[in-house]
């Protein structure tokens, strides 16, 4: 149960740090704008979906908690 908390605790302080750096104004002006990502526009209406996004963001994520096992 320690190694858990330990996770959970480093995992909220990394979504703490990026959520103020986001409130900052300090952004990655390529995160959503990747290519592959899904943007349909017609008329007044837009869907969008950031697939490739998702996807850096899945690998960036599993390779960080993998560093965190060992």
């Amino acid at each position: 149960m320690r190694d858990l908390g330990r996770m959970l605790a480093v995992l909220g302080s990394v979504i703490m740090i990026v959520g103020i750096a986001l409130w900052a104004g300090l952004s990655a002006g390529w995160l959503g704008r990747l290519p592959g990502d899904i943007r349909i526009e017609r008329g007044n209406s837009a869907f969008y979906f950031p697939i490739v996004t998702c996807i850096v963001i899945s690998v960036l994520l599993t390779l960080l908690m993998s560093l965190f096992r060992r």
